[in-house]
């Protein structure tokens, strides 16, 4: 088929020649959606295709088509809805959506495009048929990112291969890049390892108890960035949290849900329900923005399921981003100056799905002598998006590339961010500028300060 798109600024898309051009390759067992969840019509209908999502979506903004901008996919999902099937092209444009949420924060109508597009693709993925390297590529990376251990497992052999000196070998030639994108990408997104002792199963409050908190270690947090965890704990007990790390728990299933696969991302969620209900805890801290967003929907996920909906809505109400707990229960450390100048980067499913904007600069403000500057174009996505850089590993490094420039001109000498994928997708994109800027989560940043070290840790490897 010839893959018609349009592009009219802010104009209507013109509906007859998409719905034309888009039902073109056959059906792929009859109409695009079944009974089981499918996106909701009234959803559908509150768009009014205003177009203020266009300037926020990072895939209109590369190629300015109508299809990948959020209203062009709400069309789509309107033309599935209708009975139209699930083409090749249908799915393509579902799959280029990173599912940044930009375009819910920007949407003057309320749009709730992050159920429909999470609705869309449990749909895609349980009847549509991909091709067989795209299987093969998927069915590799859910095998090995929601499995702690599995990722550990791939630590001896990474920490060998930076330190023989084969990556910088490997960067330097170009080909792998040229020859195998996708291993090109996971290759530059491994972060340099370090030895970090991890937390153990309860860790008690610094003086007056003031609550009781699970907290979420994380797939990739904990196996390629315990320091953030290790400082997120540091920092709960000097604020006066006992914190609870069952060392049984395993992922909470965001990187399945946002990437349709329900019934996987059901499955992680019963068992961390399992794992944490009885702990008697009052919250269920975070300190990655992409589980976050999930674990504030497992009422959703789990809402069919008589066993659980009711334990999961009573989950989902302790959820809390780490920022947001701490600005909730208000400063009891002292903070010592830090004085260096830090950029802050907004992740998507903290700062859009989350809604969590000012509590992160709010506890930088604590800080005495630190400097936050603005990033332009905050809202784009930095091309992270779970694993939507391994999927698309050119557009992710075009989308990389622009945001590593916007922060490299703030002329802050430290990145700070709330999200493993951001830290790995910034770093990797300004190695590649040949720019020069420390990264560090919004955790490190406090420890360093309530523990009086100086800036000189946050900035090594500068």
């Amino acid at each position: 088929m010839t893959d018609v798109h349009a592009t009219h600024g802010t104009g209507e898309p013109p509906p007859d020649a998409l719905r034309a051009a888009e039902a073109t390759n056959g059906p792929h067992g009859g109409p695009a959606f079944d009974a089981d969840h499918p996106p909701s019509a009234d959803l559908v209908s509150d768009c009014v295709h205003c177009g203020f999502c266009l300037t926020t979506c990072p895939t209109y903004t590369l190629w300015g088509e109508e299809m990948d901008s959020p209203r062009g996919r709400i069309h789509l999902i309107g033309q599935g809805l209708d009975g139209e099937p699930l083409s090749d092209s249908m799915v393509r444009h579902f799959d280029n959506c990173l599912g940044c949420m930009a375009c819910v924060t920007a949407c003057p109508s309320g749009v709730k495009y992050d159920r429909l597009i999470e609705d869309t693709r449990a749909q895609v993925e349980r009847r549509h048929e991909r091709g067989a390297r795209d299987r093969a590529l998927r069915a590799a990376i859910f095998a090995v990112f929601p499995y702690p251990r599995r990722l550990r497992v791939l630590k001896g052999p990474l920490r060998a291969y930076q330190k023989s000196g084969l990556q910088r070998l490997v960067a330097r030639t170009g080909l792998l890049r040229r020859l195998a994108p996708t291993l090109a990408t996971l290759d530059g997104l491994a972060p340099r390892l370090r030895s970090v002792p991890r937390p153990p199963a309860r860790v008690r409050a610094r003086g007056t108890r003031r609550a009781v908190v699970g907290m979420l270690t994380g797939c990739v947090q904990s196996a390629f960035f315990p320091e953030v965890n290790s400082a997120t704990v540091r920092v709960l007990a000097a604020e006066g949290c006992e914190v609870l790390i069952p060392p049984g728990q395993g992922c909470c299933g965001a990187l399945s849900v946002h990437n349709g696969r329900r019934t996987e991302a059901q499955r992680f969620a019963r068992r961390l329900i399992d794992t944490f209900e009885s702990t008697g805890m009052d919250y269920f801290v975070v300190n990655a923005a992409g589980c976050g967003s999930s674990l504030k929907e497992y009422d959703q996920l789990l809402a069919d399921d008589p066993a659980y909906a009711s334990r999961a809505a009573a989950f989902t109400a302790k959820v809390r981003d780490l920022s947001e707990l701490l600005v909730e229960l208000g400063p009891v450390a002292h903070r010592h100056p830090l004085p260096i100048t830090v950029a802050y980067h907004d992740a998507c499913h903290l700062g859009h799905a989350q809604g969590v904007r000012a509590q992160p600069r709010a506890l930088l403000a604590q800080i005495p002598g630190l400097t936050v500057r603005p990033i332009a174009d905050a809202e784009i996505c930095c091309g992270s998006a779970g694993v939507w850089n391994v999927l698309n590993p050119g557009p992710a490094a075009e989308l990389g590339d622009r945001k590593a420039a916007a922060v490299l001109d703030t002329g802050a000498e430290l990145l700070v961010t709330a999200n493993p994928g951001c830290l790995m997708q910034v770093a990797d994109a300004v190695r590649r500028r040949g720019g020069s800027i420390a990264l560090a989560h919004t955790a490190q940043v406090l420890d360093a300060s309530i523990r009086d070290l100086g800036g000189a840790g946050l900035l090594r490897g500068r």
